[in-house]
C-alpha cells in the first residue's frame, strides 16, 4: 500500500463517462450532477489549465507560436487546430504538452474525493482510446453518427466535412460500446433522456464502494500511436 492509501479509507464509487463529439455527454453529466454526482470533467480541466496567464498556455505558445494566442490572451483554438491537424509531429507534441498536465489535475481531484461516499464520475472524452484502470463502471453516451454530424453542424457551427473529420479522429461508435458497462441512448429528446439517467443513477448508487486499500492507478506516459488521442478541448 502506498503512502496515499495509508492515511485514509476509500469509500467512494468511481465511474467513467464518455461519448463521441456531439453525443450530448455534457447534458448527461449535468443531469448526473443534479442527482448528486461529483463530476471531474477532463474538458473543463483542460480549459482551466489553458486559461490566460496559465503556465500551460505559455508552453503551448512556445511550441506553436504566439499566433495561437488571441488578442485577449486566451487560446485561439482554431489557430492551434490549424497547426496540429496539419502535422502529425505537431499533434504528438500537443499531446505531450497537454496530457500530463491534465492527467495530474484529474488524479489530484479524484484523490481529494477518495474518502467520501460520493459517486465520482470521471468525464473523459477519450476513455475508449485511453482506458483507465480502477473504474467500477464505464458509462457511454451513444448516438448514431448522423446525429453527431447534425448536432455539430446545427449547434457548433461545423461544416459537415469538418464534423466528420473530427469524429474520425476519435474512437468509433463500436469501440466505445465495447467498453460500456452502461449505455445511455441520447439520440432523442431531453424528455426521453431523463428517465434513463434516473435509472442509471439508481444503479450507480448501489455499486460496491472502493476498498480501503484502493490506490488510483496513474496511466503511464506513452507516445501517441497516431493522431486519434488529441485532447478535444484543446482544439474544439
Amino acid at each position: 500500500m502506498g503512502p496515499a492509501a495509508a492515511w485514509q479509507a476509500a469509500t467512494m464509487i468511481l465511474v467513467g463517462l464518455t461519448g463521441g463529439i456531439g453525443s450530448g455527454k455534457s447534458t448527461v453529466s449535468a443531469l448526473l450532477i443534479e442527482r448528486g454526482a461529483v463530476v471531474i470533467d477532463a474538458d473543463a480541466i483542460t480549459r482551466e489549465l489553458q486559461a490566460p496567464g496559465a503556465p500551460l498556455l505559455a508552453t503551448l505558445a512556445a511550441r506553436f507560436g504566439d499566433g495561437i494566442i488571441a488578442s485577449d490572451g486566451s487560446l485561439d483554438r482554431a489557430a492551434l487546430a490549424a497547426i496540429a491537424f496539419a502535422d502529425d509531429d505537431a499533434l504528438k507534441d500537443l499531446n505531450k504538452i497537454v496530457h500530463p498536465a491534465v492527467g495530474a489535475e484529474i488524479n489530484a481531484r479524484v484523490l481529494a474525493e477518495r474518502a467520501t461516499d460520493h459517486v465520482v464520475v470521471m468525464d473523459i472524452p477519450l476513455l475508449a482510446e485511453n482506458p483507465r484502470e480502477g473504474l467500477q463502471a464505464a458509462i457511454v453516451v451513444d448516438v448514431p453518427q448522423d446525429v453527431q454530424v447534425q448536432r455539430l453542424v446545427a449547434f457548433r457551427g461545423f461544416d459537415e466535412s469538418d464534423a466528420r473529420a473530427r469524429m474520425a479522429r476519435q474512437a468509433t461508435r463500436e469501440q466505445r460500446l465495447q467498453i460500456a458497462t452502461y449505455v445511455v441512448d441520447n439520440s432523442g429528446s431531453l424528455a426521453e433522456l431523463v428517465p434513463q439517467i434516473d435509472a442509471l443513477w439508481e444503479q450507480l448508487r448501489v455499486l460496491p464502494q472502493l476498498p480501503e486499500d484502493w490506490e488510483f492507478p496513474v496511466p503511464p506516459a506513452k507516445e501517441p500511436k497516431d493522431p486519434a488521442p488529441v485532447p478535444t478541448p484543446a482544439l474544439d
